[in-house]
């Protein structure tokens, strides 16, 4: 017979290595599988706000830091289209492999299986994983922290999932594509589109000076369903650059993005647990994930290690409904729908629309709009920072927030 682990935590990115690493710590036998070694280099940057880093005490996790932080809300084109709208507070990449190793060295001595993961199955109060090696591991709880195509996590259907894509290049150029040091979080100026273009869903600009002649730029479209396919990304950077007289004279990486942003909660009545993008973690409003899994993963990991250490008879199903209330609590579920309603919302927003409610958004305060971003308000908070944001829109932006963005015609007539 296998023997019993308390926790069997599946996938090997930054959620598995995350909730593993939370759950050692706190002397719950953890083991994990994943198809490819844990230490194996992860193909995406992490972003985040230095400050949610600097709450937590892991600021010396970033590879890179900036303080001068600006976003471009206006059409471009013209002196007073292309005023920058500056942020004031710092933004980092995570070093990754130093994330990495921080999440390995605070898990050391858990076995990881090399292997992947046919099916689960409940039996006798206990999780049984059969793998494609044909192993069969067995937990008293199983948390998937496998992503977010999982087939293993039950969720309900509510329509199409709408999915950020961005595609990005990291090297060098003819010419500094940003100016030194500097961050630009969105650069909605769309003056090098044509007309045909600029009525198709809008992208902006990502990007950021990495020194020594290196820069990271990168086309990114909010969220769409279906999303925008990489190669209009990829021609639209192009014709970014092109405008500006400026190209790539060296790739030194290259950046495939495609996430959910409005994947429904998961069931939570099932019992097997999840994590990160298998559990909808990604913020729907900004697409960010690694600030929630290093703020939520030490909480639900507490609430499990005190069932697993108290209740010695509960079974999978009872254990995966302490998780589930530990990592969804009622209040961060009104808070994920609330930011669902608003991205959908936004969903439907033009060019010229987007531009004007990200001026709007703004010009709110520091703490209101970074705490938006970041998730960090309670729900009192948040629905006091939408209201402020609703009572400083402009009319058609309050007009679309409350009843979907009006047909272009009705746009194109207002304007």
């Amino acid at each position: 017979m296998a023997d019993c682990a308390d926790v069997l935590v599946m996938g090997g990115g930054p959620a598995a290595l995350c909730i593993a690493s939370e759950l050692h710590q706190r002397g719950v036998l953890v083991e994990g599988i994943a198809p490819n070694p844990v230490d194996s280099p992860w193909p995406n940057t992490y972003g985040i706000w230095a400050k949610e880093l600097e709450l937590l005490g892991l600021e010396d996790l970033l590879e890179h830091r900036w303080s001068h932080t600006v976003s471009f809300y206006g059409a471009g084109g013209s002196d007073a289209e292309n005023q920058p709208t500056t942020h004031g507070l710092d933004y980092g990449l995570f070093d990754r492999q130093k994330l990495q190793q921080y999440w390995l060295g605070r898990g050391e001595g858990i076995t990881w299986h090399q292997d992947s993961v046919d099916r689960i199955e409940l039996k006798a109060d206990r999780t049984w994983v059969h793998c494609a090696s044909g192993e069969q591991r067995l937990a008293r709880v199983v948390i998937d922290a496998s992503g977010h195509r999982t087939p293993h996590i039950r969720r309900p259907d509510q329509g199409p999932v709408a999915g950020q894509a961005a595609y990005g290049v990291v090297g060098r150029f003819e010419k500094a594509p940003v100016e030194p040091g500097q961050f630009v979080l969105m650069d909605f100026r769309c003056d090098h589109l044509s007309p045909e273009q600029r009525q198709q869903p809008p992208t902006f600009l990502y990007a950021m000076d990495f020194g020594d002649g290196v820069y990271f730029l990168e086309e990114t479209s909010l969220a769409l369903a279906p999303a925008v396919p990489e190669t209009e990304l990829k021609q639209r950077l192009e014709q970014r650059l092109a405008k500006a007289g400026n190209a790539i004279t060296e790739v030194m990486d290259v950046e495939h993005c495609l996430f959910p942003m409005n994947l429904p909660l998961p069931d939570f009545h099932q019992p097997v647990l999840a994590f990160g993008g298998a559990a909808s973690m990604v913020h729907p409003a900004s697409g960010y994930m690694v600030g929630a899994l290093l703020r939520r993963g030490p909480g639900l990991a507490d609430a499990l290690a005190a069932a697993l250490n108290e209740q010695s008879a509960m079974g999978s199903a009872a254990l995966a409904r302490v998780g589930w209330q530990a990592l969804w609590p009622t209040e961060l579920v009104w808070r994920h729908r609330l930011f669902q309603f608003g991205l959908g919302r936004l969903m439907g927003f033009d060019e010229r629309l987007l531009r004007r409610h990200f001026t709007s958004f703004f010009q709110l305060s520091q703490d209101d709009w970074s705490g938006f971003l970041t998730n960090t308000l309670t729900l009192p908070q948040l629905m006091g920072v939408m209201l402020r944001l609703f009572a400083i829109s402009p009319w058609d932006v309050r007009r679309g927030l409350v009843l979907g963005a009006p047909p272009t015609s009705m746009v194109e007539k207002a304007s």
